[in-house]
């Protein structure tokens, strides 16, 4: 399910409603690996499926951040602003990582406009995304991102 509007404005009579759940995206290994060259972080956990295999999940998961970082593929899968100038990251007001992405499992987004107001630079949406792990109880993140619409 994928909301679209024509103008930014329209965000500010969306606000409490869901915008759309994204499809499935496999998480494997070697996002997980350019994740960690991109980053520096190469903690075993993550790209050491040998050592992973013993540890506390049983596999490697990916990283919170990467997890996080597919905010904005997630975002423009549910959301569709037209007539926009630029979509801006503004930042972050809450994220939670109640539960690991284990590598070679499925993830999507459930993608809710949780609050939008007018500045003078645009329209600035509080977007909450809630990640699911296909099988899993719990939501591998929860989190509020922040877009200026310009």
């Amino acid at each position: 399910m994928t909301t679209t509007i024509s103008t930014p404005k329209e965000l500010l009579g969306l606000v409490g409603q869901p915008l759309g759940t994204t499809e499935w995206l496999t998480i494997d290994q070697e996002r997980v690996n350019l994740f960690a060259d991109a980053t520096g972080d190469h903690q075993w956990i993550h790209v050491d499926p040998e050592k992973a295999a013993a540890g506390p999940y049983g596999r490697t998961i990916a990283h919170g951040y990467l997890t996080l970082s597919l905010a904005p593929l997630l975002i423009a899968e549910a959301l569709v602003v037209e007539n926009v100038q630029a979509a801006v990251n503004y930042g972050l007001n809450k994220v939670r990582f109640p539960a690991p992405v284990p590598v070679g499992s499925r993830v999507r987004a459930a993608v809710e406009l949780a609050g939008a107001q007018e500045k003078p630079a645009g329209i600035e949406a509080v977007i909450r995304l809630t990640y699911e792990v296909d099988g899993a109880d719990r939501p591998a993140c929860i989190a509020e991102t922040v877009v200026l619409y310009r």
